[in-house]
């Protein structure tokens, strides 16, 4: 296991990360508190959260997983953890979340971070995460920007001043973003600069086979910046195991329990594309899961790949792809299927 700066914070992190959405749905307290005992066994030191964590987001599980953590932490070496979590953004009619009020400003920010703290049974987070962008922007699946769905929205400094009173306070050690675009990046770091806030240490964006849309403006901005990547979704909401092929829906997987959930994978060319990123892994005697995630920890640009599972057996073939290294055949195999089918579930 590596471990690599975030950003240009003085958090160091490992090369996976251990994300958590399942717990408290589809993974019990017992299971969730297995995997984090294996996880941090071999070597994970980041754990990724948020508030309205597990997903599907229901106001009968609301907060679950932050207290599977909590409770967890307890019996843990406090400092030898990154404990991430985040703020749940607007646009969404969960009125269980601060009774509906989801807008990023100062009083929303404060009671979201005292919750979480709560929830965590901690003192501080490590790294506290906008979840996605208080004003409008194409998000989860939708890539073309319309500007008749802009609305109003808190000021980034605004959002910027709170999360640093936060700081101030000891209460949260680094900010980061999430499902942001480039001009956002730009906007959150160069008024932070500006103003003497708090500047952004990291972005956790969709990255994967699938999607590899990061490339195209965000690694510049973040390189520039020095914003770490915090990949999700490396696997594609499963897809990239080829469980899903041929129309399949195993027994106990997210598409087979929760109906319409995962569409920003089910477009065209998703199926040919995982089909065909399949036949390469078997090819050179890998899983189709080992391919994907050695393909998002080969880039550049990613500090961390978060990893999920609602199995310890899954976890334990998610992280043998540290053992795995692509040649530089694999990924020009690789680059020819990416050619042929460019970035079908943005």
């Amino acid at each position: 296991m590596r471990y690599l700066p975030l950003g240009h914070s003085s958090l160091t992190i490992s090369e996976m990360g251990l994300g958590t959405m399942t717990f408290g749905q589809q993974n019990t307290m017992a299971q969730a508190h297995e995997q984090l005992d294996y996880a941090v066994a071999q070597g994970i030191n980041f754990i990724d959260t948020a508030e309205m964590y597990p997903v599907p987001a229901r106001a009968e599980t609301q907060g679950a997983t932050e207290c599977y953590i909590g409770e967890w932490l307890q019996h843990q070496q406090r400092d030898r953890l990154v404990i991430a979590t985040k703020i749940t953004g607007p646009g969404r009619p969960w009125h269980w979340i601060r009774n509906g009020s989801l807008s990023i400003n100062r009083n929303n920010i404060k009671q979201a971070v005292a919750g979480s703290l709560t929830r965590l049974k901690t003192d501080y987070i490590d790294l506290y995460q906008i979840h996605w962008p208080d004003r409008y922007v194409p998000q989860f699946g939708a890539v073309s920007y319309d500007p008749s769905q802009e609305r109003p929205t808190v000021p980034i400094v605004e959002q910027l001043e709170a999360l640093g009173e936060l700081v101030q306070a000891g209460l949260i050690r680094y900010i980061g973003l999430s499902n942001e675009t480039p001009w956002g990046v730009t906007e959150f770091c160069h008024i932070a600069e500006q103003m003497g806030l708090p500047k952004v240490v990291s972005i956790q964006n969709a990255y994967n086979l699938l999607n590899r849309l990061f490339e195209v403006g965000l690694a510049e901005v973040c390189r520039h910046e020095h914003v770490g990547l915090l990949a999700y979704s490396p696997l594609a909401f499963g897809m990239l195991t080829g469980k899903y092929l041929a129309g399949a829906r195993p027994a106990g997987s997210r598409l087979a329990l929760f109906e319409g959930f995962g569409q920003r994978y089910l477009k065209p060319n998703v199926a040919e594309a995982v089909a065909a990123y399949v036949s390469i892994a078997q090819k050179y005697g890998l899983t189709p899961a080992q391919l994907a995630l050695a393909f998002v920890r080969s880039r550049w640009f990613v500090t961390s790949t978060l990893i999920g599972a609602t199995s310890l057996a899954q976890l334990k073939e998610n992280l043998s792809c540290l053992q795995v290294e692509l040649s530089a055949e694999i990924l020009a195999e690789i680059e020819a299927v990416h050619q042929r089918y460019p970035n079908p579930a943005p």
